[in-house]
């Protein structure tokens, strides 16, 4: 792990081949922990996945040029329309002038074409796009946790899922990469807050998720986690039905 920023702590982790986490820790006046957590893909076409609240864009546009200079970033994407997903998405698109939005086709039409400066890339369900060595293709999640432009991005060659606030976990202390249990304390904090929208497709969104087989899940807040990543979403499936 590399610290880019000594004064927020600010640090940069490969989790997979070419893909680097990027977290910002928190804490709170009452003295609780969180981390905000962007994904680069560093390739012909680089990729950041997740921009961070607009507050925290200096520091994540530092962490992005300790790896490469920023305006090679060509796609600036996220899973759905939310502050800490897409709140510093203009700053990107200045930062880097052949950048563009990426997100699914619900998002483009609902915000992303009134929100942002420039015109989105849209995907459609399980459409491919291929950024050099590395390919990801979209996958629509109305819904799950919430959101009805809500999707994710996997990374075919690493099997990384870019899986956003699925598997959120607190704390500011946290290893970039584990192999350790986060099933459990991601449904304590799901318990707590309450932000899942339980939505009736959600088993079958999983289930679809998990037949790409991901061996690396890319959390936006916590660990990111390695292992057997298609048990692992069957059992957040089980875990919502209870």
């Amino acid at each position: 792990m590399t610290i880019t920023n000594r004064q927020s702590g600010t640090n940069v982790h490969e989790v997979s081949d070419g893909i680097y986490r990027i977290s910002t820790p928190v804490r709170f006046e009452d003295g609780a922990g969180f981390t905000f957590n962007q994904y680069l893909i560093a390739d012909e076409e680089s990729l950041l996945f997740h921009t961070g609240p607009r507050k925290l864009f200096p520091l994540v546009r530092e962490a992005v040029a300790s790896l490469l200079p920023v305006e090679r970033v060509r796609y600036v994407a996220f899973s759905h329309v939310e502050a800490d997903e897409c709140g510093s998405l203009n700053e990107w698109l200045a930062a880097a002038p052949q950048s563009v939005p990426l997100c699914g086709r619900v998002g483009a039409m609902v915000s992303i074409t009134d929100l942002a400066d420039r015109a989105p890339r849209a995907l459609a369900d399980r459409e491919r796009l291929i950024l050099g060595q590395h390919a990801v293709r979209w996958f629509d999640t109305p819904h799950l946790p919430h959101g009805w432009d809500c999707g994710y991005l996997m990374e075919e060659r690493t099997a990384t899922l870019l899986c956003g606030d699925l598997f959120t976990q607190g704390g500011a202390d946290l290893p970039p990469l584990t192999e350790s249990d986060v099933l459990g304390p991601s449904e304590t904090f799901r318990h707590a807050m309450d932000y899942f929208s339980q939505t009736k497709p959600a088993r079958a969104m999983l289930e679809t998720l998990a037949s790409t087989s991901p061996t690396t899940l890319a959390c936006m807040h916590g660990s990111a986690w390695r292992g057997d990543g298609a048990a692992l979403l069957r059992a957040l499936a089980d875990a919502l039905d209870g």
